[in-house]
């Protein structure tokens, strides 16, 4: 998560509001009161709807009553309101330190969020943005190419990691040389191709996959969900340096 975090008080006005999330090159503000306590939080896409612009929701007669009074007054305030408290989320989610990673994943996916604050005893002490998991990839995508191993160590890993993958290829050998994997084998179809050579691609070590994979039809599409019999393929013959898997 991100600590240094950039916030606003909730009496300020949606001009200065505006102004900070510009000049910071943010795309959402915390909002918090004078104790440092969280009240809400001012995203760009609460100024999408605005009357300046002429955006604002327009609603007939009957979709104001389906709506309700309560929905079309909050939706008028919003929209012309000139202080954040009168256009910010209130009550935002929020998660914690210790939250796992996981959590916080489902938490953004079900609710389409991009950011959480992160809170310890109603204090805000930072932010978790979407940009934070694609710094966390990056660091340990670097660490992963800097590790290194000889051949032997690459290889029975490249066979530990397809294993127990059910859409591993069949008939397959592999060899490496100098970090670069060989595949050699039979696969059922392109999408089980391209996990096979991401798989191989992550293990450490692997500087380039040679992929020598042969697709088939095995089984035909009609015997995916049973019937028929089953056919084993021929294992192809091993160099010196294949490994049979």
């Amino acid at each position: 998560m991100s600590r240094n975090v950039i916030t606003i008080d909730a009496d300020a006005s949606a001009i200065d509001a505006i102004k900070t999330m510009l000049s910071h090159h943010i795309s959402g503000l915390p909002v918090v009161d004078r104790d440092g306590t969280l009240v809400g939080i001012l995203s760009d896409g609460d100024f999408i709807r605005r009357v300046e612009v002429g955006t604002e929701k327009r609603r007939g007669r009957w979709l104001a009553m389906l709506a309700g009074t309560s929905q079309v007054a909050l939706d008028f305030a919003r929209q012309h309101g000139r202080t954040v408290n009168q256009i910010m989320s209130p009550n935002p989610i929020t998660v914690e330190e210790d939250t796992p990673l996981e959590q916080v994943v489902q938490l953004m996916e079900s609710h389409g969020v991009t950011r959480f604050p992160v809170i310890r005893d109603k204090k805000l002490v930072g932010m978790v943005t979407r940009t934070d998991f694609m710094t966390a990839i990056a660091n340990l995508r670097l660490d992963l190419s800097s590790s290194s191993g000889n051949d032997d160590q690459i290889c029975a890993s490249v066979i530990a990691v397809l294993a127990h993958a059910r859409w591993r290829p069949a008939a397959l050998n592999v060899s490496v040389r100098d970090g670069v994997v060989s595949l050699r084998g039979n696969i059922r179809n392109d999408n089980a191709r391209k996990a096979t050579t991401v798989a191989v691609e992550n293990v450490a070590g692997v500087k380039r996959v040679d992929d020598q994979l042969v697709k088939i039809n095995y089984p035909p599409p009609e015997e995916d969900y049973g019937g028929g019999d089953f056919v084993s393929l021929e294992e192809e013959p091993s160099t010196e340096d294949d490994q049979p898997f």
